[in-house]
């Protein structure tokens, strides 16, 4: 969402405008520098970083209880822990492991993608 051609870059311009909150933790922001470099310079991502670490529209989380929701890939119960500890109204991923939480009825996490978080926004009267 990131690049400007990219089909999604008004949800990161509707970011940049602190129109939402991200919810984040310390495993988060690891694995978003993490991903961030296998796509573009290091330098780059953090400096994509940077930028939501500066943001009025950032909120930072320590959960304490893992809920181990996700079994096919563990390593993504840390969005799934952070969201419910952050009373999140939205999960965004593209991830299908994350497809599990729709057969969950608690803790309930509202799971999106990135198209369908776009329309929200949108249809909230926001880009």
């Amino acid at each position: 969402m990131i690049p400007v051609r990219s089909p999604y870059r008004s949800v990161w311009e509707a970011f940049l405008n602190e129109e939402y909150i991200i919810c984040v933790s310390n495993d988060i922001l690891s694995e978003y520098l993490e991903i961030l470099t296998q796509k573009v310079s290091h330098t780059f991502a953090v400096r994509i970083v940077n930028a939501l670490l500066k943001s009025n529209c950032i909120r930072f989380f320590d959960p304490h209880y893992h809920f181990g929701l996700i079994e096919q890939d563990p390593d993504d119960n840390k969005f799934v822990d952070c969201a419910i500890v952050a009373s999140a109204d939205y999960l965004v991923t593209e991830d299908k492991h994350f497809n599990v939480l729709k057969e969950i009825r608690f803790p309930q996490v509202r799971v999106v993608t990135l198209e369908n978080f776009q329309m929200d926004l949108q249809a909230m009267g926001k880009r």
